[in-house]
């Protein structure tokens, strides 16, 4: 009996079938407007970038405010795309900007690398000749990070239609998370020239790692500035932008590098899902430590509770011709303390 040989599917039906699965995969996520569930249905290689990004500034999130009584965690993956903080507070401010950092770093990656289909590197300045400090030019596969702040604005923007003050707040952030990726870019250069000199370089744009980026907005929070809305004439319900509270000019706007928030924050030390704190019980902190993460600060004087146990490890190890390992066993009594 003869077997029939197997073919691939045609192009258009394995895009249908794409298409379908991106479908069901984008009603699945909570919290996604209409414009941001179609362009989840039309891109779903965009969207896997989008996701990742989030992930990323969360992550990033966490890891600054580690020691903090508002340690991040109250973040979860799924929250992602709607309103992820309630409270309209300097904390809020670093989460919008890092999580839309997060995102247009990972769409300004992902296109460098060739993982979305309709990007590249940006060769707009190629040839073009600087003398500053020595001769160079641009050249190479600089990223492409106009592509990534283009679509992180569509998407992650998309979910600001109330037209208030929160979602001004949330915009303003959103946008200085995207410059912080734009302005911590790096310059990387190749020499050219006989005998390895350098008498011309080559240079191009790259992404710095994201923990700098995080570095950079965790600076700008702590420098946040408190804003109000303008409101426009009284025939317009809505503010037509934020203002800083505190300014000797009537109508100063803030920058657009700064977080910007419109509430103050709440002291996170008790437990309370209406603003995202977690309070503080149960946390680790540090005895000798006068700053934030030192127990009177972090336990909020509630005191705390010693624990000691007794950590375990191998060591001195020393490998014997053939062909073994022998280790100690080293131990040491501890101590950790958690707040009450």
């Amino acid at each position: 009996m003869t077997l029939a040989h197997s073919r691939a599917p045609p192009r258009k039906a394995l895009s249908w079938v794409i298409a379908v699965r991106a479908a069901d995969i984008c009603n699945k996520i909570p919290g996604l407007t209409s414009s941001q569930r179609l362009l989840c249905q039309t891109r779903p290689d965009i969207v896997v970038a989008i996701g990742e990004g989030t992930r990323l500034g969360v992550t990033e999130c966490q890891r600054q405010f580690r020691h903090h009584r508002w340690n991040c965690t109250s973040i979860g993956s799924s929250q992602v795309f709607g309103h992820v903080v309630v409270v309209g507070s300097r904390e809020a401010a670093y989460v919008y900007s890092v999580t839309s950092a997060g995102v247009t770093f990972v769409l300004t990656q992902s296109c460098s690398r060739g993982n979305v289909s309709d990007c590249g590197c940006d060769r707009s300045r190629n040839g073009a000749a600087v003398h500053e400090g020595g001769d160079w030019k641009w050249g190479g596969c600089s990223v492409d990070v106009r592509y990534g702040v283009r679509l992180s604005k569509k998407f992650i923007d998309a979910r600001e239609m109330e037209g208030d003050a929160r979602s001004l707040m949330n915009l303003h952030n959103n946008q200085a998370g995207r410059k912080a990726v734009k302005h911590n870019l790096k310059t990387e250069c190749k020499c050219h020239g006989v005998s390895g000199s350098c008498t011309m370089k080559t240079c191009w744009k790259t992404l710095p790692s994201f923990s700098q980026i995080g570095d950079y907005l965790m600076k700008a929070y702590r420098h946040s500035r408190k804003v109000v809305p303008h409101w426009g004439p009284m025939s317009t319900r809505s503010p037509i932008h934020l203002k800083l509270r505190k300014s000797k000019r009537h109508d100063r706007k803030p920058k657009p590098r700064d977080l910007v928030y419109l509430e103050n924050s709440p002291n996170y030390c008790e437990r309370d899902k209406g603003n995202g704190s977690l309070g503080t019980v149960g946390r680790e902190c540090n005895r000798t430590s006068s700053d934030i993460d030192g127990c009177d600060l972090l336990c909020c004087g509630r005191g705390y509770n010693t624990h000691q146990y007794m950590r375990t490890w191998q060591c001195n190890c020393k490998f014997h011709w053939c062909c073994y390992v022998n280790c100690d066993v080293c131990k040491e009594r501890t101590e950790n303390y958690v707040c009450k």
